[in-house]
């Protein structure tokens, strides 16, 4: 593997963690999420064969090849890495993994500049109107990773997924610029990444304890208010039966459809803050 992979300049442990930390949860018969302190990836397939979503808070790839191992046996390397955006906490363990299983990369083209050096994500806004983990956002790695020397490839136009061929990636910006969801019709299972998330990301309290609650995303990294809202009323219309959230425990039924139907039509008053830096383009 290219020496010159690394993870971000600002690479550091997160001291966090939520009640939630540690589980397996086996949602479909091939469908895993693992919670990795405060932030879920995702596990699609069997042993024979099966692909990772996302890869979890700083310093954590040797904890995911130790899910993956427990889940898929000892010999477990997924066929792919499919990335829904290239945050922090959701490509914390990539180069560590990368290094130990040599595998393509999937994302999305206008996420590549955060995944190849080149470009930084805007600091987090302590400013924004929310809780605790708002105000302390600034310790949080904004600077980008750099997986150049791998086989980062673009994710296809179509809507398709490499190794996937029952699943679709869907278009959620607002997050960040190449945020996508994953979504299988058969049984409308949706990984929302952080587009809708079931848990209030900036109060403490309810991360800590993991309370549930359809969600918008988290107020102190999102930075484009209109498209964020637009991509929760895309993910609604597919009328997902089963969720699972970036951060937050997965929902089902009546109480996922109802928070969702309320996160659309109430979006401005429970995901849009009242201030914040990025808040200018409210609608």
């Amino acid at each position: 593997m290219d020496s010159n992979m690394r993870q971000s300049n600002d690479n550091k442990f997160i001291p966090m963690t939520s009640v939630s930390t540690g589980n397996i949860w086996q949602v479909r018969p091939d469908v895993h999420y693992y919670t990795n302190q405060i932030v879920n990836f995702v596990m699609i397939g069997t042993s024979s064969h099966w692909v990772l979503v996302d890869a979890g808070m700083p310093k954590s790839s040797e904890e995911i090849m130790g899910v993956a191992k427990s889940v898929f046996g000892t010999m477990a390397r997924p066929a792919a890495i499919v990335l829904t955006h290239g945050h922090f906490d959701h490509v914390g363990g990539l180069v560590g993994l990368l290094e130990a299983w040599r595998v393509p990369v999937y994302a999305h083209p206008l996420e590549f500049p955060f995944l190849t050096g080149q470009q930084a994500y805007p600091e987090p806004d302590t400013s924004v109107e929310g809780g605790m983990l708002a105000k302390i956002s600034s310790i949080y790695p904004h600077e980008p990773i750099n997986i150049s020397g791998a086989n980062l490839i673009a994710l296809p136009e179509d809507g398709t997924i490499p190794e996937l061929p029952d699943w679709h990636w869907v278009f959620v910006p607002g997050h960040s610029p190449g945020q996508v969801a994953l979504f299988r019709e058969s049984d409308r299972t949706l990984i929302s990444a952080d587009a809708v998330i079931t848990v209030k990301q900036d109060s403490f309290y309810k991360v800590l304890m993991q309370v549930e609650e359809v969600q918008g995303p988290p107020r102190y990294l999102t930075t484009d208010w209109p498209a964020a809202w637009e991509s929760v009323r895309k993910l609604a219309a597919l009328n997902p039966k089963l969720i699972i959230p970036g951060h937050g425990k997965f929902m089902e039924g009546e109480a996922l459809t109802a928070g969702l139907q309320k996160l659309v039509d109430e979006f401005d008053t429970i995901a849009i803050p009242s201030h914040g830096k990025f808040v200018d383009g409210k609608k």
